[in-house]
């Protein structure tokens, strides 16, 4: 996904002829870059991406605009290949498109479907009543919801963790902007840099893993490179935090009957995955399936057993009982994004098929070295959301050691947090503390981050240098 977005201030520019690339099947694919149609696919490619940055002032969901895009590129692709007799070879193209945005997209849904029924079941709302409830000073709670981001992130999204603790954030910062502005962007960056080192933290080091060119347990090499892009900027920004001490709630939830075995089994979901992919050579999604299993029969156990619930109401020990269902978890899954996922496969799928992505590869990975091309594809990111760069980057599959893929890896994960609007976190931070939380409040920050963003990239050159 690099690829297609590092093209777009390049686009009308860097536009030469390509000689017909070998295609499958030992056909030649068509050269389109030149054409009228590869042209139109372009323009409608930026076209949809523009509007999804527009996002927050349109409030026109993402992916609307990209599945209209995928349609229309992979159509004009279609017609182009029927008209010459080569229909078979665009089909077999957008099939393999197809699979892998499947995969992703069924690995994905299941981690939602986990998280969603941890939610229903109040297991983020009681830590974050706990958090509120030991009173911490401003200080204190600002390295807390950091240190807490870096670690939930790996297994919870980053999106989901962010809005946990900015939660708390409010809850005890209350009207003085400042920390609260403060408090997210050290989430923000916290939950960006948690969500590198994890194949489960971010959907870029899940797409990097999926593919096989990354070893699960390798992440962790980026464990450190990871913390010190969080600490750096912590550090400094700490000076900046108030020393006040607000005053402590008694606010108490309880969570759900059966929420510390949900979150048991999404472990055991997880060691399922690692191991279907490890020891079997499957691939992870089918783990992560059979772990969904495991929740619609704890799910079917908790219904059959309400009525302790129904006792626990009548005894005061419980709030309103809501029965338990794994469809509604299910369906409350975040499918904007899925949906917008799949827009972005097939929209830089059929770039790369029409040339583009080994124009742009040949660009970056052959004229450039492979850290200067991986060191801009975090900057882009921080730009144009890191899924579409680091799909674009995985099917340019750049001949580049281990040591480099962790690299655009780390980079497309914490690049987003140079900006506001560069992650999901971020861009849904903004909304919830809406006049504390800004793109400018950010952006005042970003030589400190961009610090922190640096230091993590010589830390990965300097500690892991045997994987290159």
């Amino acid at each position: 996904m690099s690829k297609a977005f590092l093209l777009l201030p390049y686009l009308i520019l860097l536009l030469p002829g390509l000689a017909a690339a070998a295609g499958g099947e030992g056909h030649e694919q068509l050269v389109l870059i030149d054409s009228a149609i590869g042209y139109t696919a372009i323009g409608v490619f930026v076209l949809a991406y523009l509007l999804v940055m527009a996002e927050e002032f349109t409030h026109l969901r993402k992916s609307k605009p990209v599945i209209l895009a995928a349609g229309i590129i992979w159509g004009m692709i279609g017609y182009v290949y029927a008209s010459h007799g080569m229909s078979e070879l665009a089909e077999h193209a957008v099939r393999h498109n197809l699979l892998e945005y499947a995969e992703l997209m069924l690995f994905l849904l299941v981690a939602m479907t986990y998280i969603n029924a941890m939610d229903e079941r109040q297991v983020f709302d009681a830590l974050r009543a706990w958090l509120v409830r030991k009173g911490f000073g401003f200080r204190a709670l600002f390295w807390m919801t950091g240190f807490l981001a870096f670690f939930i992130s790996p297994v919870a999204d980053n999106l989901t963790t962010a809005l946990l603790m900015c939660a708390v954030v409010l809850a005890v910062g209350g009207d003085n902007v400042r920390f609260v502005s403060l408090a997210c962007i050290n989430i923000v960056v916290a939950a960006n840099a948690g969500g590198a080192f994890s194949p489960f933290g971010d959907i870029t080091t899940l797409m990097v893993w999926q593919k096989g060119i990354v070893e699960f347990w390798t992440f962790f090499a980026l464990f450190v490179p990871s913390l010190v892009n969080f600490v750096v900027p912590a550090v400094i920004m700490h000076f900046a935090i108030p020393s006040v001490k607000p005053e402590s709630s008694d606010e108490r939830v309880p969570m759900r009957r059966g929420a510390r075995r949900i979150i048991t089994l999404f472990l055991l979901t997880i060691v399922t995955a690692v191991s279907f992919h490890n020891f079997l050579g499957l691939p992870p999604v089918i783990g992560m399936l059979t772990g969904l299993a495991y929740l619609q029969f704890f799910g079917y156990y908790l219904k059959k057993t309400s009525h302790i619930d129904l006792n626990r109401e009548a005894g005061g020990r419980m709030g309103d009982v809501v029965p338990f269902d794994v469809f509604n978890k299910v369906a409350r899954a975040e499918w904007d994004t899925l949906l917008f996922f799949y827009g972005v496969v097939l929209c830089v799928g059929g770039l790369g098929f029409l040339g583009y992505l080994a124009m742009a590869s040949e660009m970056m990975y052959g004229e450039w070295s492979a850290t200067a091309a991986n060191v801009a594809v975090g900057v882009l990111s921080a730009i144009v959301d890191n899924i579409p760069v680091m799909f674009a980057v995985l099917t340019m599959n750049p001949d580049m050691p281990t040591g480099q893929w962790l690299l655009v890896t780390l980079t497309a994960g914490v690049g987003g947090s140079l900006l506001s609007i560069g992650s999901a976190a971020g861009v849904a931070l903004m909304g919830q503390a809406r006049g504390k939380y800004t793109f400018f409040g950010h952006l005042k920050w970003l030589p400190v981050i961009a610090l922190g963003y640096v230091a993590s990239i010589y830390t990965h050159l300097w500690l892991n240098s045997a994987y290159f």
